[in-house]
């Protein structure tokens, strides 16, 4: 049967089914454009781009317009009037331009809303710096006058700069070594880069409005050595006004002793480097201890006088001239009661004067469990890197390097084989 011819009629048994019209989804250019922009703004909500600035156009609403070129490509820019620039700008300029992706549906182009900008190059770097110098020194913000005094004895310490930068170590070091009765409160920021700036300042301003009884005595802004280029986040306008503004006296410990930077002149101190910032703002705890011994000193040697002297006027009291006295002041006052007089006050000195020595003595306690070399004398000893720093993780003393150990009684030299 499989050559069997199929009867007309069954060609036709079944009707044939014609094809539906394809009606597509149908968009509006605006919503369109609505899906293109969130997808581009969502993907680019934050990118930092660099090139050669042309058209540039300062327009009469405040606005500034740009383009942004390189060699192959270029892309739209614009910098709204309510932010402000530390620089003049210019075309032919090359600048590092912070900003997001935005669509412009008017025309149906992409741009650049520029929130930060910095110029490229140590020639238009210091041109920059001197225009923000004169601005801010013609605003006041250099004048001594203002500047508030740095604690002598800071009972909270603030710290703004890079949790993993040298900076932080070297002020942790010396603040452990010199003063460790002041609680150190840290604020981690980017110290390098367009947009760290804003990082820095707003360390300072949350400082600045934590609770009066957890607010630092002195804060330390700063970060280690480098180029202009990477110290440059301390010549923007952002840092040196959050400075001014800060009702906490600041240091700024910027760079090394050569590096000058706008934040140097508007802080309270400047310190040539973060190691010098730490040991400015505190005292030396051996020089406190014996500063304390001296005026224990002192001040028992005064009181001790004091009773003498008393003991002499009270016994004058009791004697002819002491009762003339009592006569001309018509009261009638026997021995007995100039000597009880007489041992109330006693009691009292000597009771100040126990409190006094057993705050020194609690005070000296404190110290000398604090101290170091207190705890070598009981068995400890300190591990220490070729370049002075403390080692307290495995992982910090590689194999074959060396160490060495610092005990009560002097230091050994050790090398990892393993």
């Amino acid at each position: 049967m499989g050559n069997d011819v199929v009867p007309e009629q069954d060609l036709f048994s079944t009707p044939v089914q014609t094809p539906k019209e394809f009606v597509p989804d149908v968009e509006s250019v605006t919503q369109l454009t609505k899906k293109i922009r969130d997808l581009l703004e969502l993907r680019f909500a934050d990118v930092t781009v660099e090139g050669e600035i042309s058209n540039f156009l300062h327009h009469r609403s405040g606005h500034r317009y740009w383009t942004l070129k390189d060699e192959t490509a270029q892309i739209s820019c614009v910098f709204w009037k309510t932010r402000s620039l530390s620089f003049d700008v210019e075309s032919g300029q090359k600048v590092i331009c912070r900003g997001r992706l935005s669509l412009y549906a008017p025309r149906g182009s992409y741009q650049l809303d520029v929130l930060q900008m910095r110029p490229v190059g140590v020639g238009a770097l210091q041109l920059a710096f001197e225009r923000l110098f004169k601005k801010l020194q013609d605003e006041g913000l250099f004048d001594e006058s203002r500047k508030r005094l740095i604690p002598k004895y800071p009972k909270r310490i603030g710290i703004v700069t890079s949790a993993t930068g040298a900076a932080i170590h070297d002020i942790l070091t010396v603040l452990r070594r010199r003063y460790p009765l002041a609680e150190v409160l840290i604020r981690p920021s980017s110290v390098q880069g367009v947009g760290s700036e804003l990082q820095v300042a707003q360390g300072i301003k949350d400082f600045n409005i934590l609770p009066i009884e957890s607010r630092p005595d002195v804060l330390i802004v700063g970060r280690g050595g480098g180029s202009l280029e990477d110290l440059w986040t301390f010549n923007e306008e952002a840092v040196a006004r959050a400075i001014y503004s800060s009702t906490i006296p600041i240091v700024s410990a910027v760079g090394h002793e050569v590096d000058i930077t706008i934040a140097d002149f508007v802080a309270d101190l400047r310190a040539p480097t973060p190691t010098a910032a730490a040991e400015l703002i505190t005292p030396d705890k051996r020089e406190l201890l014996d500063s304390l011994r001296s005026a224990s000193s002192v001040l028992e040697y005064r009181m001790n006088n004091r009773l003498i002297e008393l003991r002499s006027e009270l016994s004058g009291h009791s004697s002819g001239y002491g009762l003339k006295y009592v006569l001309k002041q018509a009261l009638e006052l026997r021995a007995s009661t100039v000597e009880q007089h007489f041992q109330h006050i006693q009691q009292a000195v000597e009771y100040h004067l126990e409190r006094s020595r057993l705050t020194l003595d609690k005070f000296s306690s404190t110290l000398r469990v604090l101290d170091p070399n207190s705890v070598l004398s009981r068995g400890y000893a300190i591990v220490q890197d070729s370049q002075g720093r403390v080692i307290t993780r495995e992982k910090d003393f590689p194999v074959s390097s060396s160490a060495t150990l610092r005990l009560q009684s002097g230091l050994i030299s050790i090398r990892r084989i393993e």
